[in-house]
This record gives C-alpha cells, sequence and structure tokens, in this order.
C-alpha cells in the first residue's frame, strides 16, 4: 500500500482534482473588473459624495461584501496573493516588486483553471513578485478578450482599470467633476487646497472607473452572456493617497467587493444570496484563487493558504475569524508591520518603531499632497492626528473601525482593551507561525539563507529558519523591555537573524541602553551576515563616539557599492547612512562617485539602490 505521506506529497504536485460534471451540465463564465488604487469610497458602499451611477445598479442586483481586504496595500505583493492563492509572506514575495521563486509544486490558479477547459485571458496587468516568466494565460494583453474563446469553453476573463491609478491623481490640467470644497477629509490630513484637489480628483477618477465599468457589462450583454456569467468587481488595494497605498491599516486594505451570480448558477451563491444584499463574511484575497476552483468545479489546491467563500468548497472550512495584512519594503525603503481585522477592530503590530511612518519614497512624494503635508509638518504648522505620519510608531495599535473609521485614535495603551490586545496579539502570532512569514529575516538575509532553494522551501526547514525563535527575538526588540531583561544572549546567537533583532532592540531602546554594550557590538562588525554588520554599524555610528562612528561608516561605505554584495546590501547599507545623516560626516563626494548598477541581478531589484542614491546626494 502506497506510504500516506507519500500520497499526500503526490496528491500537492498533481493539483487540485476536477470535480466531474454531471452530463449535460455547464460551468459558469467568470469575469473579473478590477479598478486600481480604490477604497470602497461608492455611493453603493454608503459614501454619499461618490457619483458611481454603474456600479450602483450592478450593487442593487449583486452581493456586496462588508470587510474585503487585499492582504497588501500596494499592487505587486497584492496581485502576487490572488495569483497564487498564498500569502506573500510565506514566500518571501512581500517586497515591493520583489522576484521569488515558486516551489515546483505551487501552480498558478489561471493555470489551474485552464487544465479544467477554461479559457483565460487577461487584460493587461500582471506585476507580480515572482522571478519565473510565468505565461498561465491563454492571452496576457491588452487587446485579450473571451470573445476570442474557442466555441464551447467557459472562460475567466480579467480586464483591469488603471484611471484610478496614483499616479492619475497628479494629473494636470484636470477637468473637474467633484467640488474640491465639499470633499470630505480623512483626519488625518491636512485642510489645503491642495489636499482637497487631489482627493476631490481621485473621486472624479472613480466616476471615470465607473462609466467604464458600465461599458464592460453593457458588453457582456449585448453578447447574450449576461446570465451565462458570474461577475465580480473589487479594488486592488485601498485608496492611492498618502497614508492609505503602501499602509497596511484599514484605509490601505479595504476594497469594495461585488459578486453578481445569475439565477442560473444561483446553487453557487452562499447562503442567504439576494439581488442588494450584504455579505458580513470576512473575505481577502488570499481566499480568490480557491474561489474560483470552487465555482469551476474544482477542488482548492493543497497549497492554497485562503478560503473559498463561493460555490461547493465554500462550506468547509467555515469563514476566517480574522483578516491579515502586511507591509515589507516599499519601493527603496524597508519596514516591517503587519495587522488583523475582526470586521470591527484592526490591530497593527509594527516591528521597526524606531522608523517613522512616511519615510522617503520618491514615487509616493510625487503626489502634491505628500509633499505639501510634509512641509507643512517640518514649519511645525500641523498638530495630531495630522502630525503622526512623519513621527515614529508605537509597537502596537488598535482601532475601532466603526467609532474611528479614520483609524487615529489609538486604543493600544488604555487599560480597558488589555483583554481584546493579547487576544490579537496571540492570533496574530499564531497566523505568522503558522504561515512560516518570512518577513522576520532581512530581505538580504532571507535570499542568502535560502541559497538556491526557494524561499519557501528554506522557510519550512525549520532548521533553517526557527521561526518562533526570530519571532521572540523580534518581539523582545520591538515591544517595550521588562526590567532586568538580558540584551547580550541575542547578541551572542548563532543565528544571524537572532543578531540582527538584538541589534534592532538596542536601536530601538535607545542611546542609553546601547551604549554601554558597546563592546559587545563591536565585533559584529565582521559578522559573516551583511545585514548585521549594516546593523552593528548604524548602531555604533549613531550613539558612540567619533572612532567608533569613523569605523562604523567604513564598513556601510564598503557594502553601499551594488557589486560588493548585490542591490539589497547596498540598499540596506544606503538606507542606513541616509538614517545617521549628518553623523555619517559629509559623504557627498562619495556619493557621487558610488556605482550601484546591479548587473546581472534582477530587474525588479535594481532600480532601488539607484532610487535611494538620488535621495541622498
Amino acid at each position: 500500500m502506497m506510504n500516506r505521506w507519500l500520497f499526500l506529497f503526490l496528491l500537492a504536485l498533481s493539483g487540485p482534482v476536477p470535480a466531474a460534471p454531471a452530463p449535460g451540465s455547464l460551468r459558469p463564465n467568470i469575469l473579473w473588473i478590477t479598478a486600481e488604487d480604490i477604497g470602497p469610497h461608492l455611493k453603493c458602499y454608503g459614501f454619499d459624495y461618490a457619483d458611481t451611477p454603474q456600479l450602483d445598479a450592478f450593487a442593487a442586483r449583486s452581493l456586496r461584501y462588508r470587510r474585503c481586504w487585499s492582504n497588501a496595500p500596494v499592487c505587486a505583493p497584492a496581485r502576487t496573493t490572488l495569483i497564487t492563492g498564498m500569502y506573500p509572506t510565506s514566500l518571501g514575495a512581500e517586497h515591493m516588486r520583489s522576484e521569488v521563486r515558486l516551489p515546483p509544486s505551487v501552480q498558478l490558479f489561471p493555470d489551474l483553471l485552464r487544465k479544467d477547459g477554461y479559457y483565460c485571458t487577461n487584460n493587461a496587468k500582471t506585476d507580480y513578485n515572482l522571478a519565473e516568466k510565468l505565461s498561465p494565460w491563454d492571452v496576457s494583453s491588452n487587446v485579450a478578450h473571451y470573445r476570442d474563446r474557442p466555441a464551447g469553453k467557459p472562460f475567466f476573463a480579467v480586464f483591469n482599470i488603471t484611471v484610478t491609478h496614483e499616479s492619475q491623481l497628479r494629473k494636470r490640467p484636470h477637468r473637474p467633476i467633484h467640488d474640491p470644497a465639499m470633499v470630505p477629509l480623512p483626519a488625518y490630513h491636512p485642510d489645503i487646497p491642495e489636499v482637497r484637489q487631489d482627493w476631490a480628483q481621485y473621486h472624479d477618477n472613480i466616476t471615470t472607473m465607473d462609466g467604464m465599468v458600465g461599458k464592460h457589462l453593457a458588453e457582456l450583454k449585448s453578447a447574450g452572456l449576461e446570465e451565462e456569467t458570474i461577475v465580480f468587481f473589487y479594488g486592488d488595494h485601498g485608496s492611492g493617497m498618502p497614508r492609505s497605498k503602501r499602509w497596511p491599516y484599514n484605509s490601505g486594505l479595504h476594497v469594495p467587493l461585488i459578486v453578481h451570480i445569475p439565477e442560473k448558477f444561483r446553487s453557487l451563491a452562499p447562503a442567504g444570496y439576494q439581488p442588494g444584499a450584504w455579505s458580513g463574511r470576512l473575505v481577502s484575497f488570499v481566499d480568490f484563487a480557491p474561489t474560483l476552483l470552487s465555482l469551476a468545479g474544482a477542488k482548492p489546491a493543497v497549497w492554497h493558504q485562503g478560503r473559498a467563500f463561493l460555490g461547493p468548497a465554500a462550506s468547509a472550512p467555515a469563514a476566517p475569524e480574522y483578516l491579515f495584512g502586511f507591509r515589507g519594503r516599499m519601493d527603496e525603503r524597508t519596514d516591517t508591520v503587519r495587522s488583523l481585522t475582526d470586521g470591527r477592530f484592526i490591530y497593527i503590530r509594527n516591528y521597526l518603531p524606531h522608523l517613522i511612518y512616511g519615510q522617503h519614497l520618491d514615487y509616493m512624494f510625487q503626489t502634491p499632497t505628500t509633499r505639501l503635508w510634509k512641509e507643512l509638518y517640518d514649519a511645525g504648522k500641523l498638530s495630531p492626528p495630522q502630525t503622526c505620519f512623519w513621527e515614529k510608531k508605537p509597537a502596537e495599535e488598535l482601532y475601532d473601525l466603526q467609532a474611528d473609521s479614520d483609524e487615529v485614535k489609538n486604543l493600544a495603551t488604555i487599560s480597558s482593551y488589555t483583554s481584546q490586545l493579547q487576544q490579537y496579539r496571540a492570533a496574530l502570532k499564531k497566523h505568522l507561525v503558522e504561515t512560516r512569514d518570512t518577513g522576520f529575516l532581512g530581505e538580504s538575509e532571507m535570499l542568502r539563507r535560502a541559497g538556491k532553494d526557494p524561499i519557501h522551501t528554506m522557510a519550512q526547514d525549520g532548521l533553517r529558519y526557527p521561526i518562533q525563535e526570530i519571532l521572540a527575538a523580534a518581539d523582545a526588540a520591538s515591544l517595550p523591555a521588562k526590567a532586568g531583561v538580558d540584551r547580550t544572549s541575542g547578541l551572542k546567537s548563532p543565528d544571524p537573524a537572532i543578531r540582527y533583532w538584538a541589534l534592532l532592540g538596542l536601536q530601538i531602546a535607545g542611546k542609553e541602553t546601547a551604549l554601554p554594550m558597546k563592546e559587545a557590538i563591536r565585533p559584529l562588525l565582521n559578522d559573516p551576515s551583511p545585514s548585521v554588520q549594516i546593523a552593528a554599524a548604524e548602531l555604533l555610528a549613531d550613539f558612540s563616539g567619533l572612532d567608533e562612528t569613523v569605523l562604523a561608516v567604513r564598513v556601510l561605505k564598503a557594502l553601499a557599492p551594488s557589486a560588493a554584495a548585490g542591490p539589497l546590501v547596498s540598499l540596506e547599507a544606503l538606507s542606513a547612512l541616509g538614517r545617521l545623516g549628518s553623523k555619517a560626516g559629509n559623504l557627498n563626494a562619495f556619493y557621487l562617485e558610488l556605482n550601484v548598477k546591479s548587473p546581472g541581478y534582477p530587474p525588479r531589484y535594481r532600480e532601488y539602490a539607484p532610487r535611494m542614491l538620488l535621495d541622498l546626494q
């Protein structure tokens, strides 16, 4: 008899098992209409300022989900979640525009649908954080269309609308639709004409997008396919405005999700489906791939980490109790943030609280709101909560989304919420361990540790990635320290990730804690791990005397050229030098001569060190 574990392994390699349709039965077509960079700012979601007649009419005959999260608050990792049905944090793919390899057993959902007889088209964005030259679509281009399918084949088609993208907020001249004087502003943004203009233009773009959605729906109807097709409308992550996009608050993760299931396929709908109804089920992007397979009559794949919310597979397991969000490197700046919601509250865990929320990102600062908001802060013309984005973060945040939709009243330090905070801490930790979240390794260390293996493969190995020990080190570093905590043991750990977090803990604790440990820190300037060297060098240069600073800066300068250890190490070294500022001395001549070109490395990694270098010059 075949060994049970061998059988399960072979099953994983084979992918989902199609459920053979009954003779004469039909499977639905599935159409996705997606819009970039929008939160649920639609009239059908109760947002009165919105002008969205097409989507309002669509919602009146469909099902709206009250709480759908994109898992990532920016496009590339969010789309990686969709296409894999896995948390990018399990794959090492949470960092913006990274390139990681999939394990051999993992297949993308369009490939699975195609094997099950579907014609799959994508019009047109891909933007996955995956290294392979993947071609899971029958056609992926700006002319891809379901009308080109072979006769008799069901289709899965994506149409991605880009007019709402962040880049369109700053296009000038612009013909207004909405009155900027009447636009609602979140409490964290300053009330100035430029901010009102950006928000009003965001809503104008949503209205334009609404008309485009209407055209897609009309085209489906005119083709005689309306009653044969399940239609999804959703956004790819939250609003493109600063402190929404790139940030795993509800404002960066909450997207509209409206699903229409025609009468013919009503058996695939959830219980209680009615035109114009609401669903309170918590849904996130990691659930979409298993849901598509369920609608197509196949079982979700064994590697899928989400849960189907439509079709036969939606009944088991039960709906999730929480949704999870994450933030890793955003373009040229690193951060490590995790969040969760139960639909009412959102809990945010900041593992690098010594870094400000609004780290400088070249692309984000092209939006007028971002630049002027920062200028007002620097001039001392703002008060909380408008100041918070430009300051250091607390380790923990807790917001009541019902009472505080702008997420500005942090409840984490209020004693009456202590038990709730403990519940969310435990739920987040359970999730991080179960999904083998790789984000607690520095990005260059993660790749170094994986070697020739996919990062996901490395992370499943308890010896190569002892996540519970590393997570404990990250908690010890970032949460307020208890009296009498021994900070020296982590510096001597055989695991470079634990040494790294021990150094960050001293950085977060501050000069009075770090300075007495100078003798224990100095040897780590020669650590085998470049990430540890950089953390030790920044710590010594920040808090020590002139001799140690000169030595530490020399280490950072040696690691800054991309040719030394690759573009990610270069980016880490440049980030440390940038945070040191004048403490690192006058580096203008060094920056002008520095070579951060990275031939031979994946193209998606090459642009960030040069971008950081331009910011420093």
